[in-house]
């Protein structure tokens, strides 16, 4: 069957199927009576040629036949359009979608379906405008029976805009983001190297270590926003790399642990719980101290009183067993009603700095090792995170 629908009555087969001239006892194309309902009957319960029904189809379809008119309209195509169906079938395409391009030129006249080049088999996806305003992506196929023979289908997709605003709404962010995080770093940069080349030998040298050590430290804070960026493009694309071998996850909180207390933080701040025997994962090192690294700057940065991490092992999905890493703080906590929100692009949980993109980038790094990760509350009221990830390794090692 054609464009994917069920086997259809015997008057919907005709006008869907057929590819021949109207015979001329029937009148011009625009004479004729309007097609019968192309909603098709249920088949018969075991019948071969079942098929999908349109409406079940997430995405507009409109099939129109060799006249022109529209023989097949799902709920979709009515939903997105806005265009009841019974007001759709049985007329013209250009009567019953009359769609105009984002200059105002009429689709259906510029496009010409039914005429033109005889080797057109479509046109790709378009951002049209119904009357009123209403913004539809449209794509058409024409379909012929033979090669450069005349058109006798014209199947039509459909779909809403919203899809596309959010992505568009996203990249907007995205670059809004990166150039005012871009701007102050290379602002103070710009600045003081200028002002060291133009007046080096009226700064003592400790003026000139402060100045070199901003520089160091912006250019630093640069780097760490271009990894984010290239982070976030490998995991929305699919194309994180995971370079596995056996991580002991208490050994590496331990040794973050000990780097924030050598960066000045007070070690009785920290409280590091182990529930031996706690197995090894098979997980890419580097990533897993991205994770923890980002979870225990936050809970020291946003978070108050004692930070308490637990590793532990934990069952995951399959009867498979996981290794879990609880970090959590005795802060204020996370709103309940922005908890839905955490691990999203550009969320802030306070206006101390950062991007907003740390916790979307540990998300995507946790679920590319088949772990998830979890927010909630803590025993102390503050923010609790809580990631597992599966103890698992290559069967050839097994």
């Amino acid at each position: 069957m054609g464009v994917g629908m069920n086997r259809p009555r015997g008057t919907r087969t005709a006008a869907v199927h057929a590819c021949q001239e109207p015979d001329a006892a029937d009148g011009p194309p625009d004479d004729r009576s309007p097609a019968p309902d192309p909603r098709p009957d249920a088949d018969a319960p075991g019948d071969p040629h079942q098929g999908i029904d349109p409406d079940d189809l997430p995405d507009g379809l409109v099939v129109a036949d060799a006249s022109g008119r529209i023989v097949g309209y799902n709920a979709a195509a009515a939903r997105i359009t806005a265009v009841p169906r019974a007001a759709a079938l049985g007329r013209l395409l250009e009567q019953a979608l009359p769609l105009e391009d984002l200059k105002g030129h009429r689709w259906w006249s510029l496009t010409d379906p039914y005429g033109g080049l005889a080797t057109r088999t479509g046109q790709p996806e378009r951002h049209l405008l119904l009357p009123g305003g209403r913004e539809v992506l449209v794509s058409a196929r024409y379909v012929r029976e033979r090669p450069t023979g005349p058109v006798c289908r014209v199947v039509v997709s459909l779909r809403g805009t919203e899809a596309r605003r959010r992505n568009e709404r996203s990249h907007a962010e995205l670059i809004a983001t990166v150039a005012h995080e871009l701007r102050s770093p290379l602002t103070s940069v710009k600045g003081f190297t200028a002002t060291l080349l133009a007046k080096w030998e009226r700064f003592t040298d400790d003026q000139k270590r402060l100045m070199l050590e901003t520089v160091d430290a912006d250019a630093g804070r640069v780097t760490r926003l271009i990894a984010e960026l290239l982070d976030i493009s490998r995991i929305d694309s699919g194309r994180l790399e995971l370079r596995r071998q056996p991580v002991d996850l208490s050994a590496a909180v331990e040794r973050h642990v000990q780097a924030l207390t050598a960066k000045g933080q007070d070690p009785d701040r920290f409280l590091v719980r182990t529930c031996q025997p706690v197995p090894a994962v098979w997980a890419d090192p580097d990533k897993v101290d991205q994770v923890l690294g980002n979870l225990l700057e936050n809970a020291v940065r946003h978070g108050e009183g004692t930070v308490t991490i637990e590793v532990a092992p934990a069952p995951a999905d399959d009867d498979e067993k996981g290794t879990a890493v609880t970090v959590s703080d005795e802060g204020p906590g996370i709103p309940e009603e922005s908890m839905s929100r955490v691990f999203t692009r550009f969320w802030r949980g306070s206006k101390r700095g950062g991007t907003g993109l740390g916790l979307y980038i540990v998300k995507g790094i946790v679920q590319a090792h088949g772990g998830a990760i979890t927010v909630g509350r803590g025993p102390g009221g503050g923010a609790e995170f809580r990631f597992v990830l599966p103890v698992s390794a290559p069967a050839y090692l097994g």
